[in-house]
């Protein structure tokens, strides 16, 4: 039996045990009360996004690109539907025309965070949730870690993927973790042990999707594909956020010099806090700290750290936030690489209405992919995002 099949038996043993809620999940409190105050046991939502953006200088070539995401998000609440206590199940699908700006910037860390190169409609999240008493829950199902691990919403308003999940676990795998747009069959484990002490770890099916048919919805588990397993803790001081996680993957590797080996691991550490209020205006900040091992990995120290003012009108935000990847020494052993990819990006969120926000954004590019034939880019867009909910 695997590492991952044992982790699956294990919790669902747990689940069978201890499902005696009566509290819902905090990730899964998505349904809209109504006008008495009752929670809707059912929640749908539509969100379209659309980037048209050019790069205007430098890169692998100039030119423009229409890319767009659909989010089809349904969220059901089964002990209001079924009576099934504490629990929750969600269907989550997207959509993507398979447009690419980074083929033109030639970037590794990505301007765009709904690019995905392949033209698809997919399943992206299929998960049922259960509460375990009134401080924890488990959720097993198809899952995209950085739902939940890696994630501060400062960060959220920028459009470059960097500023979601680190490189540092993005680039990792034979066809990448279990995020945007393909992900796995996995099982988390969430618990507050103390107030403010939040614990979360999962087991993920190491190979997400089909290498051989990438717009394909695929879940399988493989013996020889091991796990991928990850760990973060959350601690909350005032309106501080701080995250430090680890992840491993079970299985060996193929590293730079062609040997195989076990020890593909990193570590990252993340926070988030208030820095100034003074009427309406609000400074908020981030930073990001990860790493992973140069031995398996172009890339094995990430960076990044940003601003965010909002309140300049209504529930507009204006962000500054600066990303950096490091090349590592095995890597640039391989051949001419520079010694690494850095972003600074600028960009406004102006909420239009309820349902349109509109969204410029101003990127450079330094050295994409450490690649040394590729000069500085700068790349201009503008998002506009399309929601409404039922």
């Amino acid at each position: 039996m695997t590492v991952f099949t044992s982790f699956l038996v294990s919790a669902a043993a747990i689940a069978s045990n201890h499902a005696t809620p009566d509290v819902e999940d905090r990730h899964d409190r998505s349904q809209p009360s109504n006008a008495s105050g009752a929670v809707d046991p059912i929640d749908f939502e539509i969100v379209y996004t659309v980037d048209v953006m050019a790069n205007l200088s430098g890169g692998a070539g100039r030119g423009t690109r229409y890319l767009d995401n659909l989010n089809l998000v349904l969220v059901a609440d089964l002990e209001h539907l079924a009576g099934w206590r504490g629990a929750s199940a969600s269907v989550h699908a997207i959509y993507n025309n398979g447009a690419s700006i980074s083929e033109l910037v030639g970037d590794a860390m990505a301007v765009s965070n709904i690019e995905t190169g392949t033209r698809a409609f997919r399943v992206l999240e299929a998960w049922l949730s259960q509460s375990l008493g009134q401080n924890a829950s488990v959720k097993v199902g198809l899952y995209d870690l950085n739902s939940e691990f890696d994630m501060l919403e400062t960060a959220s308003v920028f459009v470059g993927s960097a500023h979601g999940i680190g490189m540092d676990i993005a680039q990792t795998g034979q066809n990448g973790p279990s995020i945007f747009p393909v992900t796995s069959l996995a099982l988390r484990f969430e618990a507050e042990l103390t107030p403010g002490l939040r614990l979360r770890v999962a087991a993920l099916d190491a190979v997400p999707g089909d290498l051989d048919r990438p717009a394909r919805t695929s879940i399988r588990l493989n013996g020889e594909e091991g796990a991928l397993l990850i760990g973060e803790a959350e601690y909350l001081i005032g309106s501080a956020k701080l995250l430090a996680g680890h992840w491993r993957y079970t299985e060996d590797f193929q590293d730079f010099r062609g040997e195989a080996g076990k020890g593909n691991v990193g570590y990252y550490l993340r926070g988030e806090a208030q820095l100034l209020m003074r009427d309406d205006l609000r400074l908020d900040g981030f930073f990001r700290l990860g790493t992973a091992d140069g031995r398996f990995n172009a890339f094995d120290r990430f960076t990044s750290a940003g601003i965010v003012v909002s309140g300049l009108r209504r529930d507009d935000a204006l962000g500054l936030a600066f990303a950096g990847a490091w090349t590592s020494d095995d890597y640039r052993l391989t051949g001419e690489a520079q010694r690494g990819e850095f972003v600074v990006e600028t960009t406004y969120r102006a909420v239009l209405s309820d349902y349109l926000t509109m969204q410029p954004t101003v990127q450079y590019v330094i050295n994409p992919s450490a690649d040394p034939t590729l000069g500085n880019a700068l790349v201009a867009g503008l998002r506009f995002e399309f929601s409404a909910g039922f």
